[in-house]
């Protein structure tokens, strides 16, 4: 057993998450994962805008693609990263340094695979996928070329993630926050330079924004790798030597498959929720996905408490701290809820201060700011589920989460179609769809204060009774 550590073993990063007031911490870890997420975004909107010059066509196959595109970031980047983040955070809590460095050879390994398991997935059965999806003729074809630029270099997008989610583990969140914010300052320029040609590049098309969007992931994943072999790094790891073992593997898989299998219902639940609205027509679908949009956007929110909270969590739980790891998760719960319930609150009573932003059509507006006045007060259960879900990620204790989010997609989907078989209309519709957030939220919140992390639910939990759990003999 490792002998414990004095304060003076511990590196000044680990301390903080352990020893540092939480909210503070939580606030200014946080503010750079925002930023990250929000420039990630804005690229994907600048590279959408310029594709969209080339034509409707274009537009339409890279819109086809883009689902496919954005699972495997919330794969790679949210699931299988949080798993890396938390088997990094837990090691390094739990002064298992040598486990810390060997974890980053097992996380490029993991990356790998599963980039050329992507590659291939897609090479081989995209255009199938697309032409289900609605693409056909030159839409088509538009969506192939880009597709098979973009998955083509699928491992590079696994790798950049892996490397990113690495850092975040050791509680450093301004590192992948300065290649991001940079490498997207570098792209908004290089992306139409390659789709339109400019001085000696040439004119490539659609497949422009593909290969910028590749060399931002390469020269992004080579900044990261350097910083892994620097000084600067509290990790020291070694790509040679390493023996491979499989509770290393295990560490991160036992949390990432799980985290994988959530982003999926997410995606189902989003794709099960327009195919019922699209029942009544094509304003309501474009109501609802601009007001969904909103939805979306609360993800980087809500990810910026989320990405320290795996880390602080993790590191509590490697060190022993459980009800440290309990208490930061409640107060990241609570900011969390608090911005997202003010931002729901805020689009059920002004919904077409939003919807206005994507279209003027009286129909689209109206069922926006139907959807926005129903599901627009319970956002907050949206953020309350989604926090919990990532300080579990930290824990490594993701079944419930897991289950919560599957029951939203169960209530989602039968409640809406219950409501097409009553004829209860579009409103309950998006009634069903509010439930669905209730539930997520009160399943992860409901079942970590009953003692998920520790032992089998059970209520009433009172402190006392979770306190047992949390420290047996105390």
């Amino acid at each position: 057993m490792t002998p414990p550590a004095t304060r003076a073993d511990l590196d000044p990063r680990t301390r903080r998450l352990l020893e540092g007031p939480i909210a503070p911490t939580l606030l200014r870890l946080g503010a750079p994962n925002v930023l990250v997420m929000f420039a990630q975004a804005g690229v994907g909107l600048v590279e959408t805008y310029f594709i969209g010059q080339l034509g409707t066509d274009a537009l339409a196959g890279v819109s086809v693609v883009f689902p496919v595109v954005m699972l495997m970031q919330m794969m790679s980047a949210g699931a299988m990263g949080g798993g890396i983040a938390s088997a990094i955070a837990r090691a390094l809590g739990a002064r298992r340094r040598d486990d810390a460095n060997a974890l980053v050879l097992h996380a490029a390994l993991i990356a790998i695979g599963f980039g050329i398991v992507f590659m291939l997935a897609v090479l081989f059965g995209g255009r199938a996928l697309y032409a289900q999806m609605g693409a056909s003729g030159a839409a088509l074809e538009a969506a192939m070329v880009y597709s098979n630029w973009v998955f083509a270099g699928a491992v590079l997008i696994w790798l950049f993630n892996a490397l990113a989610a690495v850092i975040r583990g050791t509680g450093n969140m301004a590192v992948q926050a300065a290649v991001i914010c940079i490498g997207a300052l570098l792209l908004v320029p290089l992306s139409p330079a390659l789709i339109f040609g400019w001085g000696p590049l040439p004119a490539m098309g659609i497949a422009g924004g593909a290969v910028a969007l590749l060399l931002y992931y390469a020269v992004g994943s080579l900044v990261l790798l350097g910083y892994l072999a620097s000084s600067r790094s509290l990790l020291r790891p070694s790509w040679r030597g390493v023996p491979l073992r499989w509770p290393l593997f295990r560490a991160i898989l036992g949390v990432g498959l799980a985290a994988a299998v959530s982003a999926a219902a997410t995606n189902i639940a989003i794709g099960i929720a327009t195919a019922l609205v699209g029942r009544f027509g094509p304003a309501a679908i474009a109501g609802y996905g601009t007001g969904a949009r909103l939805e979306y956007l609360l993800v980087p929110l809500v990810f910026g408490f989320g990405a320290p909270l795996v880390a602080m969590v993790g590191t509590c739980i490697g060190a022993g701290q459980r009800e440290r790891a309990l208490r930061a998760t409640w107060i990241g719960a609570g900011l969390a809820v608090a911005i997202t319930e003010t931002i729901g609150l805020a689009a059920a009573l002004w919904p077409h201060a939003w919807l206005g932003l994507f279209g003027t059509d009286p129909a689209m507006l109206e069922a926006g700011a139907a959807y926005l006045r129903t599901v627009g007060p319970l956002y907050g259960f949206f953020g309350l589920g989604l926090v919990l879900y990532f300080a579990s990620q930290g824990a490594g204790r993701l079944g419930w989460p897991v289950a919560g989010n599957i029951a939203r997609l169960a209530v989602a989907g039968l409640g809406g179609l219950l409501a097409l078989h009553q004829g209860w209309g579009l409103a309950a519709v998006f009634a069903a769809q509010g439930a669905a957030l209730v539930v997520y939220g009160l399943v992860n919140a409901l079942t970590i204060a009953g003692g998920a992390w520790f032992g089998r639910v059970g209520w009433p939990c009172t402190p006392a009774r979770l306190m047992q759990r949390i420290a047996p003999g105390a």
